[in-house]
């Protein structure tokens, strides 16, 4: 859980820094940010690999069907919103951080369906 906090907090740093904290020309602070944000994400994903391997074997294959619904439904709704952009069919630009919220509402949707159906 520290790693999401550390992650996050990384990634707001590097989003707003640059409007909130220091001046927008200051690119090499931005890209110290956006560095260190990419560090910190590498450490996530090693510390939940590593969190997956001390779960029993049910909770990590609900975890990883999961995990899998989501990167499907991440990809799926990603590349045909492009598509979509891309074919002039959308009228106005969606907010990028939409697909995270989503992502994760779809996560906790099918975590919380493989508890129940593992029951």
């Amino acid at each position: 859980m520290l790693w999401t906090l550390a992650w996050a907090a990384t990634l707001a740093l590097a989003r707003f820094g640059p409007q909130l904290l220091w001046d927008t020309p200051q690119r090499a602070v931005s890209w110290a940010a956006v560095v260190v944000n990419l560090a910190v994400g590498i450490g996530w994903i090693i510390a939940f690999t590593r969190f997956l391997r001390t779960l029993d074997e049910l909770q990590r294959k609900i975890t990883q069907e999961a995990l899998a619904v989501t990167l499907g439904v991440g990809w799926v709704v990603g590349f045909s919103y492009v598509v979509a952009d891309a074919a002039g069919l959308i009228a106005r630009d969606v907010d990028i951080a939409l697909l995270p919220v989503l992502m994760g509402v779809v996560f906790m949707v099918a975590f919380a369906v493989g508890r129940i159906r593992y029951r």
